[in-house]
């Protein structure tokens, strides 16, 4: 694919201002009943785009008020544009890549944002980018879920969020949303069928039952079959990339008064699907234990999307997890609020791989795994005429374990066991001013302070614990002027903070390795964590409503990480050893967003994100990150003479090549081919706004794509996207 033929009339058709559907879009549901114009009427200005409020630095504003890079995306929205999981997500904001590695499992998403993110799992990794349902941080992505029906908005902040949302967030934040109880009254019930024996049910209610009482209930189940087949086993209980999850949530709202709320919230989900599609490359590796062991790429299957695993008890991974938070909001006056918010989660999994992807029993991976996880925030927020503040005190405890009992390495038994707690206190402050009517400056400041204590056992006789504390503060300015055309621009500053990491893999207990990279490490100092790791963004910006049927947003920004831990895997030791290797970073690049309600009931919605990573060692790059990500979603919306619409969509993402490890040499066959994605929907909404119908597609053309890959020194790992082509129908009651 040219992809300059490609991505130039993408970005021409942006900057004149022919590209559209909101950068935060925000229709209303059809529940809501809003009114229709008449065939061939136009919709009045006001109501062509509704104006989004986000919480993206603990306070609301309007989306075009926050000074920094933010998509939002509505429930209609994430229904239409058929988003699932982070996964789907990831196709239509710029510069956000998502894959999924996870020793195979299909419950878990890997988050990138201006190639900032992390491909691993283990309890001794942390993510680069953190995501946060109702304010309350979900450390694991393995075994967590939000496919939820009672989704509001979904907001993706991009670079550091190092003052509002603490460590862990050097890459950006995600930020899920839900409705709260009591604030539209109603619900919904949705049932899903396709191909692949597609089959979801969901549904969402919201109702008073007094006039200081509200409750939301909220269920779905989700089930598709495979991809491909584990072809040499009988009767295996899953296929492959098979899935299936049941989800439950309930929150009650008690309002006693107009100065107090407290709101409890429980939820769970469980998962038992197959195995994530994946393949082993043999024959590229011709030094490889594979090779030197007789087996090449013909002992895998022909179709990488099947399976050639003896292993019966791999073929099924499993999620599970559940979690409770309140949250109590007071009202001192009518300038100062507090906000108190605890949560307990517990998370769990089983999974792994049999690396090999043949039927001996020569390299294989099972896992099981934990996490469980409390929070404890405090804050203060008040506005004094021009004066805003937000401040707080947060506390995160975490504490997990990741065992492989017995994994199989080289054709010999082993185990594999690491944990860790987690300690981490921050304190926070954010002051805005109002300078003139069009010029604001804020400023803040957070502390933290994180403790780590791990240890690893492996075969039950090399054990090491591990020990560190680290501190940092965390600092941000910006400034945004109104220049009352509809636009706003603005210049921050933003810094970012994340604690070192122990090695997820510590294999090299057993002495020196040769990984063919820098930074070889020995036993004494094998189990060690790095220092911090520290970001500091320069960005500026413009975004808003120049003309009433257009919005937009374009960020320039440039990104200076320090001490950043690159993950290298070998097996050319004494086992699946993972270390962190330390390099300096600078991302650079341009993103764009943009909304076009061109009148007549088309729209069209359009991004480009550019990302240029440079590392301070030569022969690395930035992995899992695409030079150029871009979206396309045109809408058609024909009005009928009885009240009801017919609307028609499609969606179209591209993101670039990229390469699967912090190397490009080209003998390492880690490259990523780029790849293009289309999904179409064809929706009715009836007239009485109480029922919908939509044909949907997603991925029509069947495009095959490489979702991540590694190379051990023995073979190559190839992990296979999941969403091959769906056809379906998708009908939804309001009530």
């Amino acid at each position: 694919m040219n992809l300059k033929k490609l991505l130039t009339p993408v970005i021409a058709v942006s900057l004149l201002g022919i590209s559209a559907a909101p950068v935060a879009r925000a229709q209303d549901e059809v529940a809501e009943e809003a009114p229709q114009p008449a065939e061939g009427e136009e919709l009045a200005e006001e109501e062509l785009f509704e104006d989004i409020v986000v919480t993206a630095t603990k306070r609301e504003q309007n989306i075009f008020e926050v000074p920094l890079a933010i998509s939002a995306f509505t429930a209609e929205t994430i229904d239409q544009m058929q988003i699932t999981d982070l996964i789907d997500l990831g196709k239509f904001v710029p510069n956000l890549n998502v894959t999924a590695f996870s020793a195979g499992h299909t419950a878990s998403a890997n988050v990138f944002i201006r190639g900032i993110g992390l491909q691993d799992h283990l309890i001794a990794t942390d993510p680069g980018v953190g995501v946060y349902v109702d304010g309350v941080y979900l450390g694991r992505q393995v075994g967590q879920n939000w496919s939820l029906a009672n989704i509001d908005r979904v907001e993706v902040l991009r670079g550091p969020q190092g003052v509002s949302f603490g460590r862990n967030s050097i890459g950006g934040a995600i930020h899920i949303i839900t409705r709260r109880p009591g604030d539209d009254e109603g619900g919904r019930a949705t049932l899903q069928i396709g191909s692949r024996n597609r089959l979801n049910g969901e549904f969402y209610t919201n109702n008073r039952l007094s006039d200081d009482v509200a409750l939301s209930v909220t269920g779905a189940f989700r089930r598709r079959d495979g991809i491909g087949e584990f072809q040499l086993l009988d009767n295996p209980r899953k296929e492959v990339g098979e899935l299936q999850d049941t989800s439950a949530r309930v929150a009650l709202l008690w309002t006693p008064s107009d100065r107090f709320s407290l709101l409890l919230t429980g939820d769970g989900n469980q998962g038992d699907n197959g195995l994530r599609p994946y393949t082993t490359l043999i024959d590229e590796v011709p030094n490889g234990a594979l090779v030197a062991a007789g087996f090449s790429n013909d002992d895998t299957s022909d179709d990488p999307y099947d399976n050639n695993t003896g292993q019966g008890e791999q073929v099924a991974v499993t999620n599970q997890a559940y979690g409770i938070s309140l949250t109590a909001d007071y009202h001192f006056s009518d300038n100062l609020t507090g906000r108190f918010l605890a949560s307990d989660r517990h998370s769990e999994y089983s999974a792994g791989l049999d690396d090999d992807s043949f039927f001996e029993n020569f390299l294989t991976f099972p896992e099981d795994g934990f996490a469980d996880q409390t929070s404890l925030e405090l804050q203060f927020n008040g506005v004094y005429g021009d004066l805003d503040f937000v401040s707080g005190l947060f506390y995160f405890n975490e504490d997990g374990e990741n065992a492989q009992i017995p994994n199989i390495f080289l054709g010999d038994p082993g185990t594999y066991v690491i944990s860790q707690e987690v300690d981490s206190l921050a304190l926070y402050g954010k002051v805005g001013y109002q300078i003139t009517a069009r010029f604001r400056l804020a400023g803040g400041l957070r502390f933290t302070d994180d403790d780590k204590n791990a240890f690893v056992n492996i075969n039950d006789f090399v054990e090491t614990p591990g020990q560190r504390d680290w501190q940092e503060v965390m600092w941000d300015l910006s400034g945004s002027y109104d220049f009352e055309n509809g636009l706003i621009g603005y210049a921050t500053i933003q810094s970012g903070y994340q604690s070192g990491q122990f090695p997820a893999r510590a294999f090299c207990l057993f002495g020196d390795l040769d990984f063919s990279q820098p930074g070889n490490v020995s036993p004494d100092n094998c189990f060690v964590a790095n220092d911090n790791i520290t970001a500091l963004n320069y960005e500026v910006g413009i975004k808003g409503r120049p003309v009433s049927n257009f919005q937009m947003s374009v960020a320039v920004f440039y990104t200076d990480y320090i001490d950043l831990p690159y993950q290298v895997s070998t097996t050319s030791g004494a086992g699946f050893d993972t270390r962190n290797i330390i390099v300096d970073q600078t991302s650079t690049g341009i993103e764009w967003e943009s909304s076009w309600a061109a009148g007549g009931g088309f729209s069209l919605y359009a991004t480009v994100g550019y990302l240029d990573a440079d590392i301070d060692d030569p022969v690395a790059v930035a992995p899992l990150t695409p030079e150029w990500t871009a979206s396309l979603s045109p809408e058609y919306i024909y009005q009928m003479a009885d009240g009801g619409s017919v609307s028609f969509r499609v969606d179209w993402s591209y993101r670039d090549e990229m390469f699967g490890e912090p190397t490009a040499d080209p003998l390492r066959f880690t490259g990523i081919d780029s790849r293009s994605l289309v999904n179409a929907d064809i929706a009715y909404y009836a007239p009485n706004g109480k029922w919908s119908l939509s044909a949907y597609g997603t991925n029509v053309s069947d495009e095959r794509y490489d979702n991540a890959r590694l190379n051990t020194g023995d073979y190559i790992l190839v992990m296979l996207s999941n969403d091959a082509s769906e056809f379906g129908l998708r009908l939804s009651r309001y009530f």
